[in-house]
């Protein structure tokens, strides 16, 4: 029975900026990602026919919605592989919380499956169908820094930057990322990120450079909806951190800090208040493979 494990790592926005609306529909943006190491465990076992899922996290679709049974999809439809596949989630990563959960397990089964069924997919294929998939997993295969562009799919990858603090807390309201772009109007945004400055200040771990320049345009339109956001940001900012922003549509918010030792006491004060609250540094993965038996 052939299998492979793999842990999907969550990711934030180090910056966020709309561009404006694309004749497709979606918004032009351009974007400073970068890969946590919060993460899911994606477990992919072979078996006769059809996809399965199984999840330990109430909420999650376990039908042709999720994101990982699409990807799942795509590739023996493409492929034409008649073997099945039971995925197993292990959630870790909150649901609806900007931080691309389901697109690092969509990107976790693509890799996944490429080396368990042989398919020898360069990167650019992968890529590729990726985008197919959804906006942020392409980056999700990717992993570590990157600017992204387009709908969020035109990934240009930067040297990784690793070993950075945060605390992230994740308020119990469920926010659309439609509602929130459909929310938008650019005219009213007065304040957008340096994206440049956000580079170099990353590339030089200035932690200060980074504070100054950790701007998502989507925040307040998500505060309108959410507004425990500038609470929660208030909390974070309370306990010592550098800097603080709201990660993609939300409604995550996470703190910047300037070691570890920092980061946890933060965390210890604030997860009592805050249920889904989590310590965590970055990292140069998105996908990792843990395991296989083929």
């Amino acid at each position: 029975m052939r299998r492979i494990v793999l842990k999907a790592y969550a990711k934030i926005n180090w910056a966020l900026d709309v561009l404006g609306k694309r004749s497709d529909g979606y918004h032009e943006v351009r974007m400073v990602m970068q890969s946590i190491d919060l993460w899911d465990m994606v477990s992919l076992v072979e078996k006769e026919n059809g996809i399965s899922i199984v999840c330990n996290m109430n909420g999650i679709p376990v039908d042709e919605t999720n994101t990982a049974y699409r990807a799942a999809a795509l590739i023996k439809e493409r492929f034409g592989i008649e073997k099945g596949l039971e995925i197993e989630l292990q959630k870790r990563i909150p649901i609806a919380a900007g931080m691309a959960g389901g697109s690092a397990d969509a990107a976790a089964v693509l890799v996944g499956l490429n080396r368990m069924w042989g398919l020898n997919l360069q990167d650019g294929d992968l890529m590729a169908l990726a985008s197919f998939i959804g906006s942020d997993v392409p980056f999700c295969l990717v992993g570590g820094t990157a600017l992204a562009g387009g709908r969020g799919e035109e990934i240009t990858a930067l040297s990784p930057v690793k070993g950075i603090w945060l605390v992230l807390v994740t308020p119990e309201q469920r926010i659309s990322t439609a509602e929130v772009y459909g929310r938008l109007n650019l005219s009213r945004i007065s304040v957008k990120p340096d994206i440049a400055s956000m580079v170099n200040s990353l590339q030089r771990r200035d932690l200060e450079g980074i504070a100054r320049n950790m701007i998502n345009v989507l925040e307040g339109v998500t505060a309108e909806l959410c507004p425990w956001i500038d609470v929660v940001k208030s909390d974070i900012m309370g306990q010592g951190a550098i800097g603080c922003c709201m990660s993609g549509s939300g409604p995550t918010v996470y703190g910047l800090f300037g070691d570890e030792g920092a980061a946890r006491k933060a965390y210890a004060a604030l997860r009592h208040r805050y249920p889904q609250c989590y310590v965590a540094q970055t990292t140069g993965l998105g996908v990792q493979v843990m395991e296989e038996a083929f």
